[in-house]
């Protein structure tokens, strides 16, 4: 008798599990199952030699979140719609996935951009925390000391991203191309004066990155059915960004001998002229 009643409730466990497993097959947040998203896969570079390149200059970008152009990369806020912002892909290629390897971008005096030091888990981890002091205040309002609060770094305290990349000029082809070496985010913390002040993260080698990026999807606002990939986003250079710095002999940014409008004009300047060295190219 025992046995039979453990069957009976055996029996309407795998029931209740299977009628729960076909309620979840049959509901579809749409009209078509994503297909194409999933399975992207990343365009392979042609190969290039170094005989090949005939010219070339490294080019450093900062793209500003704040611009309608570049809301792909900030929004959505926290993770809707199968869709997350890109600092969010990232986090999640280099903690949860292991998928993505961070590298040190050093310090303000001594920058590093040549990705010679990877991170452990544990060491972006601390990056993500945030720790500020604050006053404890007694019944009186005196102060009575201070606390250490710890708050985790969200995708919102993402302000910039800076880009390595590599304009060159391929003789085959007869073509100017560039390819995308490094990206880093930059946060914006608070200071000790309470200030906000801005603080490098950490690198991601690009090339590594594209294999993340190519299954990572994009809002599109013409067309809901052909989403895009933050691939396709850096590949078509659907952003906008700031030249702050190109390969120079004494190794400094442009914010380090122009400033303000002067600055502006002198990223202009660079950029035409890379464009330009095409053109010059030719005589018609």
């Amino acid at each position: 008798m025992k046995k039979l009643i453990l069957s009976f409730f055996v029996l309407v466990g795998m029931l209740i599990s299977f009628e729960d497993v076909i309620g979840q097959q049959t509901v579809l947040d749409g009209v078509f199952v994503n297909e194409n998203t999933p399975s992207r896969k990343v365009i392979p570079y042609t190969n290039l030699r170094q005989a090949d390149v005939m010219w070339s200059k490294r080019i450093w970008r900062r793209v500003d979140l704040r611009k309608k152009q570049n809301q792909v990369f900030y929004y959505p806020e926290e993770p809707a719609q199968g869709r997350k912002n890109l600092f969010d892909y990232i986090r999640q290629g280099i903690l949860d996935d292991g998928t993505l390897t961070a590298y040190d971008p050093g310090t303000v005096v001594d920058p590093d951009d040549e990705f010679t030091r990877a991170l452990t888990g544990v060491d972006v981890l601390k990056k993500m925390i945030n720790e500020t002091e604050v006053d404890i205040y007694d019944e009186y309002g005196d102060i009575i000391g201070t606390e250490t609060v710890r708050d985790t770094l969200l995708a919102t305290a993402i302000k910039f991203y800076e880009i390595k990349e590599e304009w060159f000029f391929e003789k085959q082809k007869s073509q100017l191309e560039v390819r995308i070496i490094g990206i880093k985010p930059v946060v914006e913390k608070e200071g000790p004066d309470g200030d906000p002040v801005l603080e490098d993260l950490f690198w991601i080698y690009f090339p590594e990155a594209r294999f993340v990026f190519a299954n990572s999807e994009v809002f599109n606002r013409i067309n809901d059915a052909e989403r895009r990939t933050y691939e396709d986003i850096f590949w078509k250079r659907q952003f906008e960004s700031t030249i702050i710095k190109e390969s120079n002999v004494y190794d400094r940014s442009i914010s380090q001998y122009k400033t303000g409008l002067d600055a502006l004009l002198e990223a202009e300047k660079i950029e035409e002229k890379i464009f330009n060295f095409e053109h010059d190219f030719w005589h018609y």
